[in-house]
């Protein structure tokens, strides 16, 4: 059975259903999609999908990536990625590595970038730099 928009159901490994209405702390380390209605509170280490029709009314959304095709409202961190997809409906503050907002998406809120660590290569630093940075850490 495909999802909206095209997706097969079997990338997220569980589903609530349309007629799913779940209130409290949900936790979860796959992914999930939601077809149905969410109150509560989101902490996952996996991905979330909001299917088209879904409502999300959380206080607090933490997974490693959202696709919202459906209304999300709260704030929503993802480690990852953010997509809002059009149609889409999302009221609150965003906070991601990346962010894609799709045309005709009802978006009210604010966007925070998360930047990864640059990666430093200690093998092209002379020895005496890296001794002396880390006796000033040290010393």
């Amino acid at each position: 059975m495909a999802l909206e928009g095209g997706r097969r159901e079997t990338e997220a490994k569980v589903t609530f259903g349309p007629g799913t209405n779940f209130n409290g702390l949900l936790k979860f380390r796959e992914s999930l999609c939601i077809r149905g209605k969410f109150t509560g509170t989101i902490e996952a280490q996996g991905s979330l999908i909001v299917d088209r029709g879904a409502v999300v009314e959380a206080d607090h959304i933490s997974v490693s990536s959202l696709t919202v095709y459906g209304a999300v409202i709260g704030t929503i961190h993802a480690a990852d990625k953010i997509d809002v997809m059009s149609g889409a409906e999302v009221r609150g503050d965003l906070t991601a590595m990346r962010l894609r907002i799709a045309d005709e998406v009802l978006f009210e809120g604010r966007c925070s970038m998360i930047q990864t660590e640059k990666e430093v290569d200690i093998f092209s630093r002379p020895t005496e730099e890296i001794k002396a940075e880390l006796q000033k850490t040290n010393g």
